[in-house]
């Protein structure tokens, strides 16, 4: 098959293997000649070998551990803060500051592993978490929580990103659905484990293990990825490299995000919306954001982020339902167990185990919907049955109430946990097929930036919801209207409110658990409302791209059973590459 000016062809082993043969023997020469491949040249998936799994298993692995890490410390949260002496706005910080690490250096890591390479890059990252970890293992009070959370922030959203530009690299843009698919398992298996273990843990020993409990499994990383994960080396020296980096246009994209997520999650909690320590950093962080595309659109380097990212109508309403997915992902994983422990009364742990109907679907769906797509080529009718079963599910989230039973509110949480699990592959497949081969990898990380960001988004903006609505619903009950403000302030500070009151104050409880129920249904509606939006600008603008298409990456892996060489060069002149022989079969 053709390819562009100054690439060669690209051949099967088994004709690749007999002309090189049939024209060494023409010319008597019994030593066949190697070919150093162009930097330039693309390459292609051989098939598979017992590399490639090895390598996607140390992807997986990683990913389970930063899935685990991200999810248990929540329902341990009240057993930390009271050993650390933490406030519950401090308490908070143990998880945002996670995420908004995670989401903030995305791209940087992205950027970088063009210029580094995907492996140094990777082992950069789990670096940082392991780091986090050891310092969250030894805190010994909430600063130094924070600390360490925000460094296995940098590390876990490197890993989480330069999982899926490393995939890019290995498949091809059909068959990455069902590798994409399995990634989601991880984190959703990771969704179930991480609440169980980290509740567990903190019950019956010390709450220092959720942290410590990482290190094996880090250490197993440390161990595989550098023997099993062979990706091309980048060509240049330290010099050239240093040279590429995009240094001011990391600069302004870091801060400014972080300008724009602190203020929206401690709006309406440490400070009123329209405080100046709220609206100020979000100016600041649109400001900052705009002298960003400008730099980005005139900068002399390579940018951080291309705006032939953003030039497909397709592209940019996955972006858009990229967030809003996350947003919802993360509206489910952060107030449903709140739900369950304030409304039905559960522990923390049996919270966690009531949130399998979302979390145990979601991974399942993706893996079968990211082979039915790798089968069929066809990833629209993936978006428009997911967005259908996302609002279909958050509308019937708005009927759970305080007294619904068991039977009933199961079923009705597979319907949403089908549409997210269904939307992850999809959306990656729209992302990617509207994007060209150059954009590919830098399109992957994007798909997991804007998951990310939607994720930050839905914690404030439900949080945002839940205040404004819990406020207005106890200003209805008498008994609760002095309270309301102090109330309404956290949702999770909430819950141990409601906890600890006695059986003397049952008609208050019921008030306040009834309060505390309509507001998480106006939360859902909003998300229902999101969803519906989502599903008709996918419908209208999202566009039926080819997915079969060639592997062409800078950093092919090495795992598979035949090397790509000039072969076109290697008929015509086997010297000219100045080597003495062409051997191009990998061993599986």
């Amino acid at each position: 098959m053709a390819v562009s000016a100054g690439h060669s062809r690209l051949y099967s082993r088994h004709s690749l293997e007999t002309c090189i043969l049939e024209n060494s023997a023409s010319r008597n020469d019994k030593d066949l000649t190697t070919l150093n491949r162009p930097a330039s040249l693309p390459t292609r998936s051989a098939g598979p070998g017992w590399r490639f799994y090895a390598a996607f298993g140390c992807l997986c692995l990683v990913n389970l551990v930063c899935a685990l890490d991200a999810t248990s410390l929540a329902v341990a949260i009240p057993i930390v803060a009271e050993k650390l002496h933490g406030t519950a706005i401090e308490a908070s910080w143990w998880g945002t500051s996670f995420l908004l690490t995670a989401t903030v250096f995305q791209p940087t890591f992205a950027s970088l592993s063009h210029v580094f390479g995907r492996k140094a890059l990777l082992l950069i990252a789990l670096t940082f978490f392991t780091a986090g970890a050891i310092v969250a293992a030894l805190a010994y009070n909430s600063t130094v929580m924070i600390v360490g959370r925000s460094i296995q922030g940098v590390g876990g959203g490197g890993i989480s990103a330069l999982t899926y530009v490393i995939v890019t690299d290995m498949v091809t843009l059909q068959e990455r659905g069902k590798w994409f698919g399995l990634i989601s398992m991880m984190w959703a298996l990771g969704s179930v484990l991480g609440p169980v273990i980290g509740g567990v843990i903190a019950e019956k020993t010390s709450w220092r293990y959720i942290f410590w409990l990482n290190l094996p499994f880090c250490a197993l990383a440390f161990t595989t990825i550098p023997v099993f994960l062979q990706m091309k080396p980048v060509q240049g020296n330290m010099k050239e490299k240093l040279a590429r980096v995009d240094w001011l246009g990391s600069f302004l994209f870091v801060a400014s995000i972080t300008a724009i997520l602190i203020p929206l999650t401690w709006g309406g909690v440490m400070y009123p919306w329209n405080h100046w320590r709220t609206l100020v950093p979000l100016v600041v962080g649109c400001v900052g954001m705009a002298l960003f595309a400008l730099w980005s659109c005139t900068m002399p380097v390579e940018p951080i982020l291309r705006g032939s990212l953003f030039k497909s109508p397709t592209a940019l309403v996955s972006y858009f339902g990229t967030i809003v997915h996350g947003m919802f992902l993360w509206s489910v994983l952060y107030y449903m167990p709140l739900y369950f422990e304030g409304a039905k009364g559960m522990s923390p742990i049996s919270a966690g185990i009531a949130l399998f109907p979302w979390t145990f679907t979601t991974g399942p769906a993706a893996v079968v919907v990211g082979l039915i797509v790798a089968k069929t080529g066809k990833y629209t009718w993936a978006i428009w049955l997911g967005w259908v079963l996302t609002a279909a599910g958050a509308s019937v989230m708005t009927l759970f109430k305080a007294d619904t039973k068991t039977a009933e509110w199961i079923p009705l949480s597979l319907i949403s946990g089908l549409g997210m699990g269904i939307l992850y592959p999809a959306m990656s497949f729209a992302i990617q097929a509207s994007a060209s081969n150059r954009d590919l990898p830098s399109a992957a990380a994007l798909y997991s930036f804007f998951r990310n960001f939607g994720q930050m988004l839905g914690v404030a903006v439900g949080g945002a919801i839940f205040q404004n609505q819990v406020k207005r619903n106890m200003l209805q009950y008498p008994d609760l209207a002095d309270k309301a403000v102090d109330y309404s302030k956290d949702a999770s500070a909430l819950v141990e409110v409601i906890k600890i009151m006695p059986e003397s104050r049952n008609a208050l409880k019921g008030e306040l658990i009834t309060s505390y129920v309509e507001s998480l249904r106006m939360l859902w509606l909003v998300m229902f409302v999101l969803a519906l939006v989502a599903l008709v600008i996918a419908a209208i603008y999202t566009k039926s791209i080819s997915l079969e298409r060639e592997l062409e990456t800078e950093q092919g892996f090495s795992g598979g059973k035949i090397k790509p060489v000039d072969f076109e060069m290697a008929v015509r002149n086997p010297e000219s590459a100045g080597t003495k022989r062409i051997v191009s079969i990998h061993g599986t």
